[in-house]
């Protein structure tokens, strides 16, 4: 696509901090920015500690959601799945009333200064809260190496697992894991190995993963996801990044321009914010496919000072300055 203006993008933009229910991924609060392109809301909100040439990929995302169409839906309500964090167990039953209606959890798990027996016991909590019918996929994030993997499988198979999300880091590795439980009947799923990946294929090719974990702004917007998605031939989960509703209209669009969808996708996490810029949320586990507005009020009582506005924009002017993103 052909770049928007720069001063144009400027011009739309505003940067909120939004405060999460439960320390998460290592924050207590989620800054992003939104821009209101001709097509509607957008959203870019990469890390703080990703560099600009990862960064730029989720602008070129974020600039392709704002200032072109999507492809068409092929449904318009996407079922989704409950994020449990690293929570002590008994918080669990806590966590899930969040997400009334879901029928899936994902379950955080290997987290810093956390042991297995903490993993063990949270997966119990939600087993117990879901009863036999619910669907547990745990989340590693690439923590583990193979044999603290296998061993934490083992560990958490008879709680019926749906699949172990990146439960090591590189390729090679969860593809050894794959053959090690391959017995179990328990999938792989690559997240990180997509999304940060040089080549988003390369775990597929390699035959690596079961499925594949894609997420819009990660991958530089919804028409590349579905390129990457049709070459890969692996069934897909859409997920977020913590994104605000903004974000995660992105990637329900994705999710609903997907041919077959046969996994609850990762994009009820608008629960885990104490506030959101919209009200974009679940109903009966599932998230309507629409372009939230994002209410001023909020947007304003949440805005970031003027020293964060600015890092954003000089971050923001450096994105859209490298080649790559063109």
């Amino acid at each position: 696509m052909t770049l928007p203006p720069l001063d144009e993008v400027l011009d739309r933009l505003h940067v909120v901090s939004l405060p999460l229910v439960t320390r998460f991924r290592g924050v207590d609060t989620r800054e992003l920015a939104l821009i209101e392109g001709p097509e509607g809301w957008t959203e870019f909100s990469p890390f703080m500690e990703y560099d600009d040439r990862e960064s730029s990929t989720w602008l070129a995302a974020a600039l392709e959601y704002g200032w072109s169409t999507t492809p068409p839906a092929r449904r318009d309500l996407i079922p989704v799945n409950a994020t449990v964090p690293a929570v002590p167990a008994a918080s669990v039953p806590e966590v899930l009333a969040r997400f009334a209606g879901c029928r899936t959890a994902k379950v955080k798990v290997a987290d810093p200064g956390q042991r297995l027996d903490d993993d063990v016991a949270r997966v119990a909590a939600v087993r117990e809260a879901m009863g036999p019918e619910g669907r547990i996929r745990i989340d590693a994030n690439g923590a583990w190496n193979i044999d603290e993997a296998e061993h934490a499988v083992r560990a958490m198979e008879h709680y019926d697992l749906e699949y172990v999300e990146q439960p090591c880091a590189s390729i090679d590795e969860l593809a050894e894991l794959r053959r090690r439980i391959s017995r179990l009947d328990i999938p792989v799923a690559a997240d990180e190995s997509v999304r940060k990946a040089d080549d988003p294929l390369a775990v597929a090719r390699a035959e690596a993963a079961d499925l594949l974990v894609i997420k819009a702004q990660p991958l530089g917007g919804v028409s590349r996801a579905m390129r990457i998605v049709a070459e890969a031939g692996l069934p897909v989960v859409v997920s977020s990044a913590l994104d605000s509703a903004v974000g995660l209209s992105m990637g329900a669009a994705l999710a609903a321009a997907l041919p077959d969808l046969p996994y609850d996708c990762g994009l009820g996490t608008g629960a885990l914010f104490t506030e959101d810029v919209a009200d974009y949320a679940t109903q009966n586990g599932a998230l309507r496919v629409v372009r939230p507005i994002p209410d001023p009020a909020v947007v304003e009582r949440r805005a970031v000072d003027a020293e964060r506005r600015q890092w954003w924009v000089d971050r923001i002017v450096r994105c859209h300055a490298l080649p790559s993103l063109g």
